[in-house]
Formats: structure tokens, sequence, C-alpha cells
């Protein structure tokens, strides 16, 4: 969608307190010219009346209390503007978050965090400042003008004549340099998103850039795209600056043009003293919001620029599609058998990951699937979850369609153990209970017993209540797939174990033992294992073979090892 009908389309959400503030907007003119009215008759009465100053307290006390309206109108339209931009940019930061969860892990990881981070803070902050000040300075320069030519006519319709004529200069000059302007933000914006980009980048991989001897690299590189970012900064700032210096040209001309025409006709005796003080005091304020929304232009470049990027990645299709309302089932009462039948899904601008796959996953055994890197495995385990929908086929579970269950219920009862798993900030303790927020301590004691936890937590100093860094600072590799597999564990629940390697990490005796717990596991659950390491295969009870994201041949392992076929292939290379 383009940016300006992006735009266009958010701002329907706010029009009722936009035109609040409008309609208060109005109402300051209207006290300008009041303002305006009891300032020029005090003037005139003071200075060449001679009325002596206790006759003048009445248009002083008046005076008081206009200034005292305006600027309470004045602070209220902005309050109002305020307050709806910022309804508006919290309900658009969850809206663009709701939708980057439907796009789900596959989704995601096409887009770099880094610019979807800038988008969500940067850019709705952009757009904030579009909703906030620039909306309402249109509605003030469409209003304010035409109220005070209004009332300057009946005073003098020569000057009323000439800021009519005058007026329309500055939106023309606007126009003319909005292209450059336009073009200059949208490059500017779009450097940001690169640099946070790559800056996220960077810090995720600090480890390796050191290891690599690159950190000296990315930072030189880092440096320089800051040093582009700074000079299309400085371009933006140039031609906004140029805009207003011309706009108050301008403005300064029309008021040198109004004021020497009152003064040769004040001099001429064709006008009333009164009435010209009443129209010089008024051009100011003509020209005045025409000005502020010359200065705010920059605002919209760069609303618009943000809306551009934010309109896009509303625009991305998500990966897994919502199931059906009404369709949510309870979570698995007992170990379900998972039939796989004609399945197919193609990476969105990659190769196929799966194509025509046919095979069953049975209740209470292990089902492995093997191949080499890029074959289809973690593509499927994807698929079990729903993190991806399939382009063809079905997945079955217990004879019913998966597409149409409540995920929610779906993944209740499902365990998944990734090949890399996920420590957030916090505890040992908290990290364990996201997979089960009810565990106390015995049901936390005996998870970490089962998949060898509790020696990792013998060595830590607060044991439970440890804290982690971000990403298991603190922990090895083995150890985060210890603490992996307790998750699991405390899923009593899950009648279905989807797992990634769970042995990548390990060494020989703490591969040993994951496997007596996942053998242990299978005799009440369905478990699906992706084993890179094919010793991890041996303990499956039927193995599936892919290659090129097509089931090559299937059965069980030691029936396979004999029949001299891909999986054998697999075997020898592994030796």
């Amino acid at each position: 969608m383009p940016a300006a009908q992006w735009l266009r389309l958010e701002a329907r959400r706010v029009h009722p307190p936009l035109r609040r503030a409008a309609l208060l907007t109005a109402l300051v003119a209207l006290v300008m010219v009041g303002q305006a009215w009891l300032l020029s008759g005090l003037l005139d009465e003071a200075v060449f009346a001679h009325a002596p100053l206790m006759r003048l307290w009445l248009p002083w006390l008046g005076l008081l209390a206009l200034a005292a309206l305006r600027f309470g109108l004045s602070l209220a339209a902005r309050r109002t503007a305020l307050r709806a931009a910022q309804r508006l940019a919290q309900s658009l930061r969850a809206r663009l978050l709701r939708g980057a969860q439907r796009l789900g892990p596959y989704g995601l990881r096409a887009e770099a965090s880094g610019d979807l981070i800038t988008r969500l803070v940067d850019g709705i902050d952009a757009v904030l400042g579009y909703f906030a000040r620039y909306l309402p300075q249109v509605a003030g320069a469409a209003l304010i003008p035409p109220l005070l030519a209004i009332s300057v006519f009946p005073a003098d319709w020569l000057s009323g004549l000439v800021l009519l004529l005058t007026a329309p200069l500055i939106p023309l000059f606007m126009v003319l340099a909005g292209s450059a302007a336009a073009r200059a933000s949208e490059r500017r914006y779009a450097q940001l998103t690169r640099l946070g980009a790559s800056f996220m980048e960077a810090l995720g991989g600090l480890v390796t850039l050191r290891q690599l001897g690159a950190a000296e690299r990315v930072a030189q590189r880092l440096a320089g795209e800051s040093e582009e970012y700074r000079a299309l900064t400085m371009k933006v700032l140039r031609i906004a600056f140029l805009s207003a210096l011309v706009l108050e040209f301008f403005a300064t001309v029309g008021i040198a043009v109004v004021a020497v025409l009152i003064g040769f006709r004040l001099m001429w005796g064709e006008l009333h003293l009164r009435a010209g003080l009443f129209v010089l005091l008024l051009a100011p304020e003509f020209y005045s919001p025409l000005r502020s929304l010359g200065g705010l232009r920059h605002t919209r470049m760069d609303a618009l620029a943000a809306a551009q990027q934010l309109s896009a990645l509303e625009d991305i299709p998500p990966v897994a599609t919502a199931p059906a309302a009404g369709l949510a089932r309870a979570p698995l009462a007992a170990a379900p058998e998972i039939r796989i039948e004609r399945l197919s899904y193609a990476h969105r601008g990659r190769a196929a990951g799966l194509r025509d796959c046919s095979f069953t996953m049975k209740a209470r055994r292990v089902t492995a699937l093997v191949g080499a890197t890029g074959s289809g495995k973690s593509t499927l385990l994807n698929l079990l979850l729903g993190f991806a929908a399939p382009d063809a086929g079905h997945i079955l579970v217990d004879g019913a369609e998966l597409a149409p269950l409540d995920l929610a219920h779906w993944r209740a009862g499902v365990a998944w153990v990734p090949q890399q798993a996920h420590v957030f900030e916090g505890t040992v303790r908290d990290n364990l209970q996201l997979a089960d927020p009810g565990a106390d301590a015995g049901a936390l004691r005996r998870a970490a017993d089962r998949s060898g936890l509790a020696a990792v937590l013998a060595r830590l100093p607060k044991g439970l209540d440890t804290q982690l860094g971000e990403r298991g600072v603190g922990l090895s590799g083995g150890e985060l797939q210890r603490l992996a597999l307790a998750r699991a564990l405390l899923r009593e629940q899950a009648k279905v174990w989807l797992l990634d390697e769970p042995t990548a990490h390990l060494d020989a005796e703490g591969a040993h033992a994951v496997e007596t717990i996942i053998r242990a596991a299978a005799t009440t659950r369905t478990v699906v294992l992706v084993a890179h390491r094919l010793s991890a295969a041996r303990l499956a009870d039927w193995v599936v073979v892919l290659g090129d994201g097509r089931v090559i041949e299937q059965g069980a392992p030691l029936e396979l090892a004999r029949s001299r076929g891909a999986y054998t292939a697999l075997l020898e290379a592994a030796q």
C-alpha cells in the first residue's frame, strides 16, 4: 500500500479527536480577532485620544481574559491531538506486534531483527509526530487564515486582498520543495533501518567476530554506515532550514506589503487608525500557521518514509494460517498416531522444503527423521508445531486434520526440544517454569534429576535461583540442552515429543542418559526425533530417511542397515 494512503487510513481512526482539536483551533482564531480589536482600540484611545488609564480598565481586563482563553484553547487543542496520536501509536504498535507474531518463527526468520526493531520503535515514533503535530497544523493552516481574512475585509478590503493573494505562495513553495525533501527523508530512513539491522547483527555475533578477528572490520563498517546516516540527516535538515527560510521570506514580504499600504493610506487619511492597527496585528497571525506548517514539512516526510516500511510489514502474508473459529480441541489425552499424507511445503523465496512426503509416526514409538542437511527434517517439525502451514497434503492426528485445530490446544499437548534452546534473562527456575508456570519445587527437582540438570544446579551458586544471562550466558551448550529436556519433562500433559537432535551438545555418557530418557518417554508418548547424529537413530522404532525434501526410504533401523540403501550410506559416511 502506498505510504500516503496508509497514513490516510490510519488518520481515520483518530478523526473525532482531530475534529475536536480543529474546532478548538477555530475558536483560537476568533479569540485572536477579539484580541486584535481590543488592543487596536486600546492603543487608539491611549496614544492618540489621550484617554486616562482609569477609563481603559475594561479593555485591559478583556485583553487579559482573552489571553487566558487563547492559552487554554491552544493547550486543549494540542493535548487533544497529542493524546489521540499517542493512543493511535500504541494501538498501531500492538497491531504490528500481533502481525509479527502471526508471521511465526518462519516468517520472522526472513526479517532482520534490527530492521523490525527500528520499524516498531523509530518508525512509529515518526508517524506519531505526523498525527500529533502535522495534521493539527494542517487543520490550523486551513482554518485560521480564512477566518482572519474574513475579519480583515470589513476593516480594510485592500489589505484582505493582499493577504489572499500572497498566502498561496507559501504552500506553492512547499509543494515545489516537497519532492526533494521526500527523497532525502526516504534515503535517511532506509539508512536508519540498515544501520539498526547491522548493529543488532554485530551485537548478536560479537563472540564469533572476536574469535575470527573481524570485530574491528565490522566496527569500521558500522562507523561508515553511521557517517552516511549523519550526512543524510544533515541533508534533510538543510532542506528543512532552507524551506523555513524561504517561507519566512514570503511571509515577511506579505506583512511588509500590508504595512506599507496601511502606512500610506493612514498618511492620506483614507483609513482609520484603529482599522489599520487591527489589520497590522492580524497580519502576522495570518501567516503564522502557514509558516509553522512549512516548518513541519520534514515531519510529514519522515512519516511517509516510515509508513512505507510499516505498511510493507503489514503486507507480509502470515506463514501459518489461523485456525477456524469454533474448532478448538482439548489437549491430547493419550499418545496419538500422526500420519503424513502427500505433504509439501516450499520456503518463501527458496527451494522446496518438503515434496510429496507420506509416512506414519505411530503412538508410543520413537520415529527418527534422518538425512543430510537441508533434506527437510526441521521443516517437518515446524509444520507439526504449526509454525508454518503446508502448501499441499495433510497432517492427521488420530485421523483428524491438524490444520483446523486450535494451535494453542494442540501445542499444550506437545513438548518441543530444539537443537539450540533459547534461554531468557532470569533465573533457572523462571526458565523452567516457562514449560509449566504452576510447577512446584518438587516437580522442578524431579525434572532436573531425570534430565541430568541436577548436577548442573549443584555447581551453580544459588541453584534454581541462579540468574542466567540472555541466551543462557553462564551455561554450556550441553547444559542448555539438559535445561531444554527438563522443560519437556515438566510438560507431563504433553503426549507428543518433538526433539531436534537432543544429544547434539552432549558427550557419549550424557547422550546415552538422554537416549534412556527418550526411550522411557516413548512408553506413553509419540516421540519424533530429528537425528543428525546417526547413533541416536538406533534407539528409534522407525526411521524415515529424507533427501531433497522427499522420503527416500523408511523402516526399522536394523532392516534399513541391512538393505544397503540410503540409510546405510549415511551410516558409512558418519563413520
